[in-house]
């Protein structure tokens, strides 16, 4: 039998938008997309790609360990930027030593807007648990 696991951060807004920040089955782990927030549901980073960068992959981490998995287990990642010419090598520099020597699949993908007006970046991926 197959069982599938979700997880949450468990911040206030999670519970309206209808979706799980991860959902696990068969051996693969969907993150949905992740952006600069803390734990208290505040917006961290206005303004800066690089505290957003770093907040942005601080959640996607809790999302991993939320499946008791790491980056490692990263199979394909999407990086959205609002300002791709702009933010590009700071994002890069940054998600480069987050992954240190494992390079999974990816895409960057550039956008006119996200989902609140300051944010800059959102980060979504596929995991494996294996």
């Amino acid at each position: 039998m197959k069982i599938a696991r979700t997880f949450n951060h468990g911040v206030a807004w999670e519970e309206a938008s209808g979706i799980s920040q991860g959902y696990s089955f068969n051996g693969m782990i969907y993150v949905s997309g992740q952006f600069s927030h803390d734990m208290e549901s505040t917006f961290v980073g206005a303004g800066d790609i690089e505290a957003q960068t770093r907040q942005t992959l601080e959640n996607l981490d809790r999302v991993l360990a939320g499946f008791g998995v790491t980056k490692s287990n990263l199979a394909y990642v999407e990086v959205y930027l609002t300002d791709v010419k702009g933010y590009f090598e700071p994002c890069i520099r940054l998600f480069r030593e987050y992954m240190g020597e494992h390079r999974p699949a990816g895409s960057l993908i550039g956008v006119s807007e996200l989902a609140f007006p300051e944010q800059l970046i959102e980060i979504s991926a596929v995991a494996h648990t294996s």
